[in-house]
C-alpha cells in the first residue's frame, strides 16, 4: 500500500464572507494584499489571522455599475445586492447570494451549470492559480505550488498504473495493489477523509476476504500481518542558506533521489526491516535513496505514516521527494525526482509479493 494525502495548507471561505471595506469588495476570485514594507517596518513579518488576512476580490463601484445600481455618497461601503420581500418564503439561514457577493454566486451557478438561485451552499478554499513551470539554468526544477503533496500523490498514481502496464503483471500476484489518498494531513487528520479515520481499515477488512486466509474470521488480521505500508509525503531539500538548519550528515539534495525519513521520537515511521525492502526495490531500478533526519536541537514535522501504523500494525515506511520552500505559496523541487519517485513505486507494487517473505529480523 501507498498512503499520500492530496490537501495543502490554504485558506477556505468562511460561510458569511460578504465583507466590505474603503471601496474595496474582500471575499473570494481574488488576492491577499500584504501592507506595503514602507508603512509597516518590522524586524519579523507578522499579521492578524481575522482582521488582515481578507483576501479582495474588487471594487465596490465596478460591482455596482456592472448590476445597474447607484453608490450612495453617504454609505460608500454599503452595497446591498438583496431584494428582500415579505412575501418571500421562510429560510432558516439567508440566502447564499445574500451571504455571498451576488457575483462570487454567479460565478459558482456558472462553473456548475445551474442557476444561482440554486446554489444552496458551497465550500471553497483558495488556490493559485499560476501554473506550474520547469525553471533553472538547465532546466532541472521545477516551480509549483501544492508540490506537498501532489508530487507524491502524482508519483504514487503513475506508480500503479505503470505497474499494470503489462498484461500478465497480476497472474502470478498475491497481493492487492492499492494506493489510499487522503485529505486534512495539514490539520490533524481527524476527519473521515483523513487518515486518522477508520477509512482505510475498512476498505482492508472487507478486501481481505478475497485474499487466500485459511480462517476468514482472521482474514483482516492476516493481510495486515503481510501487508506493507509506504507513506509518501514529500521531504526537505538542503537550504543552501540556511545550511546551519539541517544535521550534517543528513542533507538531501534535489535530483539525488527519493528521501527516506527517520525519526528516534517515532514522528516518522520509518524502520531499519523498511529500509532493507526499499533499498532492494530502488536496487532494481537503480533508483537513488537519501536519508534524512533532524537536528536533535530541531522540532519535526510528521505524517500520516505514524497514525497508520499505530492504527493497522502494518509496517511502515516514511518517504519523499525532496523539496524547497514547503507550505510556500510557491515551492521548489527536482525535475528528476518526478522520474525517481514513480520507478521507486513501481518497483514497490511490481516486487513487494516476492519479497515480502524474505525480510528477516533478528
Amino acid at each position: 500500500m501507498i498512503g499520500a494525502h492530496t490537501d495543502s495548507p490554504t485558506l477556505r471561505v468562511k460561510p458569511v464572507s460578504k465583507k466590505q471595506a474603503d471601496g474595496f469588495l474582500q471575499s473570494t476570485v481574488l488576492r491577499i494584499p500584504t501592507l506595503a514594507i514602507h508603512l509597516d517596518r518590522q524586524e519579523t513579518f507578522t499579521f492578524n489571522k481575522e482582521t488582515q488576512l481578507f483576501p479582495i476580490a474588487g471594487l465596490i463601484a465596478a460591482e455596482l455599475n456592472r448590476s445597474g445600481q447607484q453608490l450612495n455618497p453617504r454609505t460608500p461601503d454599503n452595497l446591498s445586492i438583496s431584494n428582500e420581500s415579505p412575501n418571500e418564503p421562510f429560510t432558516p439561514l439567508k440566502l447564499s447570494a445574500e451571504r455571498h457577493h451576488l457575483y462570487m454566486v454567479e460565478l459558482i451557478a456558472q462553473a456548475a451549470g445551474v442557476s444561482s438561485a440554486s446554489i444552496v451552499d458551497f465550500e471553497l478554499v483558495l488556490y493559485d492559480t499560476q501554473k506550474a513551470c520547469i525553471g533553472g539554468l538547465n532546466d532541472e526544477l521545477i516551480f509549483s505550488a501544492r508540490l506537498d503533496n501532489l508530487g507524491m500523490s502524482y508519483c504514487s498514481t503513475v506508480g500503479l498504473i505503470n505497474s499494470l502496464a503489462s498484461p500478465s503483471a497480476l497472474d502470478e500476484e498475491r497481493s492487492i495493489r492499492l494506493i489510499s489518498l487522503f485529505d486534512h494531513e495539514e490539520i490533524g487528520s481527524e476527519t473521515a477523509q483523513g487518515a486518522n479515520s477508520n477509512f482505510l481499515p475498512s476498505v482492508i477488512r472487507r478486501l481481505s476476504v478475497l485474499g487466500p486466509a485459511t480462517d476468514k474470521g482472521t482474514a483482516y488480521e492476516q493481510t495486515l500481518a503481510s501487508s506493507f505500508l509506504v507513506s509518501a509525503d514529500m521531504a526537505h531539500s538542503v537550504n543552501p542558506n540556511y545550511s546551519y538548519k539541517y544535521e550534517n550528515d543528513h542533507k538531501p539534495e534535489m535530483n539525488k533521489g527519493t528521501v527516506i525519513k527517520i525519526n528516534a521520537n517515532a514522528r516518522y515511521a520509518t524502520n531499519s526491516p523498511g529500509i532493507a525492502l526499499i533499498q532492494e526495490l530502488a536496487r532494481r531500478r537503480k533508483v537513488p535513496l537519501q536519508l534524512f533526519v533532524v537536528r536533535n536541537d530541531s522540532s519535526c514535522g510528521s505524517t500520516i505514516g505514524p497514525m497508520l501504523a499505530a492504527s493497522l500494525g502494518a509496517r511502515t515506511l516514511d518517504l519523499g521527494n525532496p523539496q524547497l520552500s514547503m507550505h510556500s505559496i510557491r515551492e521548489t523541487g527536482g525535475v528528476d525526482d518526478v522520474g525517481h519517485g514513480v520507478n521507486l513505486f513501481e518497483s514497490f507494487f511490481e516486487h513487494y509479493s516476492e519479497l515480502e517473505g524474505k525480510i528477516f529480523v533478528d
